[in-house]
């Protein structure tokens, strides 16, 4: 699995003109991709090393402070752009597949006591986000 990790003041998704998922204050808005041999152990491995990230101001994590995280589903985040102008999706898992890992990220999150705010899988999203630092890391599990 993979995640790009931003920490934010605020951060929405919005899905055909309507929020979906938003967060109001200081916490962390996460793209999740996920590749054809990621299973549940990545997505609990993940789900941890989110909850427990200390990049919060004050080098403290949601864990320490209670808070929010924003988790976006983004295949987009396993594009191959050696080759040409046009992007290939390959090394993203299909939604079947994709879908369930990446709501195990958000319920094992929630497992752990995090206030989780989605996305919606699949859709057109628009993601506005506030970033705060500004502070972007991409992790691989």
């Amino acid at each position: 699995m993979r995640a790009v990790v931003q920490r934010v003041s605020q951060a929405s998704v919005t899905v055909d003109g309507t929020v979906v998922g938003a967060i109001d204050e200081p916490g962390l808005m996460v793209l999740v991709g996920v590749t054809h041999t990621d299973g549940p152990a990545e997505a609990a491995k993940l789900a941890a090393k989110l909850w427990g990230l200390r990049i919060l101001d004050g080098e403290k994590s949601c864990s320490d402070v209670g808070a929010p995280l924003l988790v976006i589903s983004q295949f987009t985040l396993y594009a191959d752009t050696r080759k040409g102008r046009r992007p290939t999706w390959q090394a993203a898992a299909p939604g079947p597949v994709a879908e369930p890992l990446v709501i195990a990220v958000q319920e094992e999150l929630r497992r752990l006591g995090a206030r989780v705010e989605t996305g919606r899988f699949g859709a057109d999203m628009k993601v506005a986000l506030i970033n705060d630092g500004p502070i972007t890391l991409v992790i691989d599990v």
